[in-house]
């Protein structure tokens, strides 16, 4: 049996889990999250618990056991604390600030960027050079995050770019210089 699969997972005093057929709604006090399952794997409430169970010792069923376990986990840890991707803006004149809701990054092109959250996606920003994007939906978060790191990605000669906070950039040594003059 898949080891994650089949782990409990709590639900926590002030989380309401409704199944209705192959969809899971989880609701909690930063929001509530919608899911549809996959067919053959099916999610059980028992007390103050919700347990996967997957019908056979198919490939696909024990893949999908672990997955729907993680995913349903995820909605539950969303409702309740939320997710936070923090990122870090290196290199000189590189900035972020914020214009209503929408984020506005000088990356070093010619022109700003702007970046408009999708619904239930906030973004924090500590300093113009460190920021967080803030949700409860953990696949929406990392997905914003991965589109503004993409935005300038960080290079290996000097380091400059967006970088997930905490994130080593391997550095390369630049050109070296001339041995012996030209002929």
């Amino acid at each position: 049996m898949s080891r994650i699969g089949r782990l409990p997972i709590p639900v926590p005093a002030g989380v309401d889990v409704t199944l209705d057929g192959r969809i899971i709604t989880v609701t909690g006090p930063k929001g509530s999250l919608t899911r549809e399952l996959p067919p053959r794997i099916d999610v059980v409430r028992e007390g103050e618990m919700l347990l996967c169970t997957r019908p056979s010792e198919l490939k696909m069923d024990k893949s999908l056991h672990g997955l729907t376990r993680t995913l349903v986990s995820n909605m539950v840890i969303g409702v309740t604390t939320g997710y936070r991707k923090g990122l870090e803006i290196i290199g000189v004149g590189y900035r972020a600030q914020k214009q209503g809701e929408k984020l506005v990054l000088a990356l070093g092109y010619s022109h700003p960027i702007e970046i408009v959250p999708p619904a239930g996606i906030s973004f924090d920003l500590e300093t113009p050079l460190r920021l967080a994007v803030v949700g409860i939906d953990k696949e929406a978060v990392g997905q914003m995050a991965a589109k503004i790191r993409a935005a300038r990605k960080p290079e290996p000669y000097k380091g400059k770019g967006v970088r997930y906070a905490g994130e080593k950039v391997r550095r390369k040594a630049g050109k070296a210089g001339k041995i012996g003059g030209k002929k």
